[in-house]
């Protein structure tokens, strides 16, 4: 990574980087800092800990807004910085490439950070270029002191161009390499571009579309829980609005859920639409014979376990959640307090030699098996510099024992959902056709669709579902549904 190296500007002017602390410094009071500069700060300490640390952007910055005091339009105005930067930051790599005249890799990890901020705010906000090159040099004064006048080099010559004019000089030609062409233009590794285009039936303009919209700030979905929350009255409570496919969603026009009385009191959780859609086609499917034993076999954080358990309440049925790491299994006790949830602390593999998970017990099971997370990168963008193709493999042998574990746990009669916020043709349709090949007994796929709002649009031929960011606003879910027939 970044050595110090010295380098040379295009207009002759020699400058040396120099190997800063790992962040800025976490001073004391706040009164010392330039106001207008604390929000760049906040979201300097936020993309610095992504980077350096591995970090989650929605786990960090909130303590770092915190910290620093920020609130309303500051606190907006980091927020956007962190996130932003963090999903073009593959875009903006190859810029500052070009603009400094070296590989971005070579550039002192501190100065690159800081780097990458002040080329989002030229290239993707209303921020005045110079008050972007000032504000960022200011910034690279506290982490990256001597790396002043590169930082200054190398900002203007990026502002010399807009973003699309960069694009037109940097992407290959759409024509001859449109995947490589549209990963440059829209900030994703190439693998995930082209799993997105396989996905989607090789169409690039809706590609070219899912990409946009994984680009976009996404909103805020809660769920306003069955039996303990109406969502149009939930809507009014908050400021928002219901959704416009799950009966449980409201759409939260901005602030911190967090700090929501609903949210608080058990009558919301935060949720994705899509992930309320899935739980709820499952609770939906109709059974012969009794409906009272629920499993969740991958029951972490447990937003569905809490869906599910609110409604099993109101049908007089229990939910069984299954977590393997500790830490989820509290956080999946925590968000299914006074609901008919049991959570067991235990790998949802060991179905049948459990005692609490014995096989062809359950009347309806949920399998939300870990997953490359493909289809949630509007939500954690960081995800998308971090996952690999060579994740995959071991990814979806799991996956494929959950679902076969999942098969073995349901009663003759009963339905397995497999949902996966992926759209990876490998996580999704081979995943789940090879664990029905393989579990051992006869089962068969019900249609989705139906299960699924009425007037929804996008659904595809079935049976499974392929929800879309850029068809439905919600994160990429996918949901198959299989009924074991004996």
């Amino acid at each position: 990574m970044g050595t110090g190296c010295p380098g040379r500007h295009r207009g002759g002017v020699r400058v040396r980087e120099t190997t800063a602390r790992r962040g800025p410094e976490r001073r004391g009071p706040r009164s010392g800092r330039n106001a207008a500069d604390r929000p760049r700060h906040a979201a300097y300490e936020a993309v610095a800990a992504v980077h350096r640390d591995d970090a989650y952007a929605n786990l960090v910055l909130p303590a770092i807004l915190r910290d620093e005091g920020l609130f309303g339009r500051d606190a907006a105005f980091a927020t956007e910085l962190t996130y932003g930067t963090l999903r073009h930051v593959g875009t903006l790599d190859a810029i500052l490439t070009a603009a400094a005249g070296r590989d971005v890799q070579r550039i002192d990890p501190p100065v690159r950070d800081a780097l990458r901020i002040g080329a989002y705010q030229l290239l993707h906000t209303r921020v005045p270029a110079h008050a972007a090159v000032s504000s960022t040099v200011d910034l690279v004064r506290v982490v990256g002191p001597g790396a002043t006048g590169f930082a200054n080099a190398v900002l203007r010559e990026v502002a010399e161009r807009d973003s699309d004019a960069w694009v037109a000089r940097l992407a290959p030609p759409l024509e001859t390499d449109p995947i490589g062409h549209l990963a440059l233009a829209y900030s994703h590794p190439q693998w995930i571009v082209r799993a997105f285009s396989e996905a989607l039936g090789g169409d690039l303009g809706e590609t070219t579309r899912l990409l946009i919209e994984d680009n976009e700030r996404p909103p805020v979905h809660l769920c306003a829980r069955p039996g303990r929350a109406d969502p149009v009255d939930l809507a009014d409570e908050v400021g928002g609005a219901p959704g416009a496919f799950s009966p449980y969603a409201v759409y939260l026009g901005g602030g911190a859920p967090g700090d929501l009385a609903a949210v608080a009191d058990g009558r919301a959780h935060v949720q994705d639409e899509g992930s309320q859609l899935v739980a709820d086609a499952l609770a939906a499917a109709p059974l012969d014979g009794p409906d009272g034993r629920w499993l969740d076999l991958c029951a972490g954080p447990g937003g569905k376990s809490g869906l599910l358990g609110a409604i099993a309440a109101q049908r007089d049925a229990r939910v069984t959640a299954v977590e393997v790491a500790e830490h989820r299994a509290r956080l999946v006790e925590n968000a299914t307090r006074g609901l008919p949830v049991t959570v067991l602390n235990t790998d949802g593999r060991l179905v049948g030699s459990e005692p609490k998970l014995p096989e062809e017990h359950f009347d309806r099971v949920l399998v939300d098996a870990p997953c490359t997370g493909l289809g949630s990168l509007r939500r954690r963008p960081e995800s998308r510099w971090r996952r690999q193709p060579s994740d995959l493999p071991a990814l979806t042998r799991l996956q494929r024992e959950l679902l076969t574990a999942g098969l073995r746990a349901v009663r003759p009669g009963g339905v397995v959902a497999y949902v996966t916020c992926s759209p990876h043709v490998v996580e999704t349709h081979v995943t789940v056709t090879e664990a029905a090949r393989r579990c051992g007994a006869p089962v068969d796929f019900v249609d989705a669709r139906p299960l699924l709002p009425a007037g929804m649009p996008g659904l595809g031929d079935g049976p499974t579902v392929q929800l879309w960011p850029h068809r439905h606003g919600t994160d990429a879910m996918f949901l198959a549904l299989l009924r074991r027939t004996a």
